[in-house]
C-alpha cells in the first residue's frame, strides 16, 4: 500500500534490545537506591541502640590507679569531736599502681623543724609533733568490686600496729577526679576516719 513505510527488522530489534536495557537500567538504579536506604536505616539504628545502652563501667581498681592528693583527713570520736591529726590543710599523697602496690604519706603542714638539725637528735616535744603530724606506709592493696572495699596490706609503716592486721577502707565516692572513703576500725584512737582525696595533676 502507498503511504507505508516498511521498518526493517533489524532496525526493530534494535529499539527492543534498547528499550530492554532502559528498563534494566531503571530497575538496577531503583535497586541501587533500595540498598542505600536500607543502608541508612540500618546505620540510623545502630546509632540510636548504641546510644541508649550506657558505656560499661570500669572497674574500681581501673579507676582507683594513679596518684591522689589529700584534701581532708578526720576521725570522728566517740564524745562527737573531730580530730584532724595533719591539720585543717593537710598535706597528703597516695598512689596505687596498676600491680597493686600503694603508697602513702600525710603529715601536717607546719611540723616542726628539729632544732639541733639532725634527724636523731629531737627533744621529746619535737619527736611527739612529728609522730602525731605525720604518717607514712608502703604495700599492697586489693579490691573487692561487691563491697567497694579495699583492702591494704602494710609492708612497712611509721606507725608500726598498722602491719598486724589488715587495713580496710570503704569506698563512699569514686570518679575521674574525686576519691572518698573511710576507714571504720582505725588502729589508733576511736571513731571512723574519713579521708578525701582530689586526683593529682
Amino acid at each position: 500500500m502507498s503511504g507505508l513505510v516498511a521498518i526493517p527488522l533489524a532496525s526493530r530489534a534494535g529499539a527492543s534490545a534498547c528499550a530492554t536495557a532502559i528498563k534494566r537500567s531503571g530497575r538496577n538504579a531503583m535497586n541501587q537506591r533500595s540498598i542505600l536506604n536500607t543502608s541508612a536505616i540500618t546505620a540510623l539504628a545502630l546509632v540510636m541502640l548504641s546510644g541508649s545502652v550506657p558505656a560499661q563501667q570500669k572497674a574500681l581498681k581501673d579507676q582507683l590507679v594513679g596518684t591522689w592528693t589529700l584534701v581532708s583527713w578526720e576521725q570522728a570520736t566517740t564524745d562527737g569531736t573531730k580530730r584532724q591529726d595533719f591539720g585543717p590543710n593537710p598535706k597528703g599523697i597516695t598512689t596505687f599502681d596498676a600491680s597493686g602496690h600503694v603508697v602513702t604519706m600525710y603529715a601536717r603542714p607546719d611540723l616542726p623543724k628539729i632544732a639541733s638539725t639532725d634527724r636523731i637528735k629531737v627533744t621529746p616535744q619535737e619527736a611527739q609533733a612529728i609522730n602525731v603530724g605525720s604518717l607514712a606506709y608502703f604495700g599492697t592493696y586489693a579490691v573487692d568490686e561487691a563491697s567497694k572495699t579495699i583492702t591494704l596490706q602494710m609492708e612497712s609503716s611509721t606507725y608500726p600496729n598498722q602491719l598486724s592486721v589488715p587495713q580496710k577502707r570503704v569506698i563512699t565516692t569514686l570518679t575521674a577526679e574525686e576519691l572518698k572513703f573511710t576507714n571504720p576500725t582505725p588502729t589508733a584512737g576511736a571513731g571512723q576516719i574519713n579521708i578525701a582525696y582530689k586526683r593529682a595533676k
